[in-house]
């Protein structure tokens, strides 16, 4: 496995990391432990939660399959999003954040994470009364770093800005939609994250399965795809990405790898990526993951999928999760 540091942090994180969106939901207890299991075999040490996946259940499933093993992993999580109907049950307000990470943590059976991430920005809290949440939780030991999660560039700046001035712990990464699908980032927030030290952790690094080559003009929604089991998803399936799709396609296989250890691995040659969270329902799906730490892509190559990827620079992000 290859490590980067955490933006301008001293703290090291594994190229590839992995997503436990699915676990809880898409993938059993069993199979999510043996999956994570793999991983920290492998060498994988950032794992990514949330406190909403699979309703919780990805943090309880996770704190029980580190047990003996906290210490080997780089675990983060995060709040921010909707946890339930009441006024406070959303959002970065000092009242919401606390009782969060309290239940986190226990859901966790851990005593600290290694990272804190806002899940999307709060317009309607002080973006002070954040950060000065978050730097009462490093100094009292629960979190050990704090990052963003769908943040505008702008709202990110304003947030290290404030940090700055009033001498609290910054942000040290930020988590985006970032693919070959999705390159919207790179008008204003990689130069951002670049120039202010922030370490990019993309997430839906394959757009939702896009990438994997899995969809075609042909059949358009195969069986148990995402488009499938989840309608929604079928606004994104559409002649541009399909295109994309079948491009990406060819260019793996005249580089003897798959669509998915392509994409990957192109995303990992990005500038200020510090690690990419890929997600797995099963042990067979990570080992293929993997293949993209060691994938040496020639200069052509990245011309290549550059081109063919060129249009997704501009339009809509793939996703942007946001509180109304």
């Amino acid at each position: 496995m290859k490590y980067r540091r955490l933006g301008n942090s001293g703290l090291e994180v594994s190229l590839l990391g992995l997503g436990t969106n699915a676990f809880g939901k898409r993938a059993d207890q069993e199979a999510s432990t043996r999956i994570l299991h793999q991983a920290i075999d492998q060498g994988i040490n950032f794992i990514d939660t949330a406190n909403i996946y699979a309703g919780t259940e990805s943090e309880r499933i996770i704190g029980e399959a580190l047990n003996g093993r906290r210490h080997e992993v780089v675990l983060a999580t995060k709040a921010g999003l909707i946890r339930g109907e009441g006024p406070n049950s959303r959002g970065s307000s000092r009242f919401h954040l606390m009782q969060e990470l309290d239940q986190s943590l226990k859901r966790l059976k851990t005593d600290y994470v290694d990272l804190y991430q806002i899940h999307t920005f709060d317009p309607n809290t002080p973006l002070e009364e954040t950060l000065r949440t978050l730097d009462d939780m490093v100094r009292a030991g629960k979190v050990r770093y704090i990052g963003a999660s769908n943040y505008a560039a702008w709202e990110l700046m304003k947030a290290l800005g404030i940090s700055e001035a009033k001498g609290l712990n910054r942000y040290v990464s930020t988590q985006t939609s970032y693919s070959l699908a999705d390159r919207t980032p790179e008008q204003e927030l990689v130069p951002m994250c670049l120039d202010q030290g922030v370490g990019i952790i993309p997430y839906f690094p394959l757009a939702g399965g896009i990438l994997t080559g899995k969809y075609s003009f042909a059949d358009r929604a195969p069986l148990q795809s995402r488009a499938q089991t989840d309608p929604s998803f079928n606004r994104f399936i559409n002649d541009r990405t399909l295109t994309l799709g079948e491009e990406v396609s060819r260019i793996a296989e005249a580089y003897g790898c798959t669509p998915s250890t392509l994409s990957i691995a192109w995303l990992m040659k990005q500038p200020a990526v510090s690690t990419v969270i890929v997600g797995a329902t099963r042990a067979e799906q990570l080992d293929e993951n993997l293949k993209s730490v060691e994938l040496d892509l020639p200069a052509e190559a990245l011309t290549r999928l550059n081109e063919v990827s060129d249009a997704f620079l501009y339009g809509k992000p793939f996703a942007s999760y946001r509180l109304s």
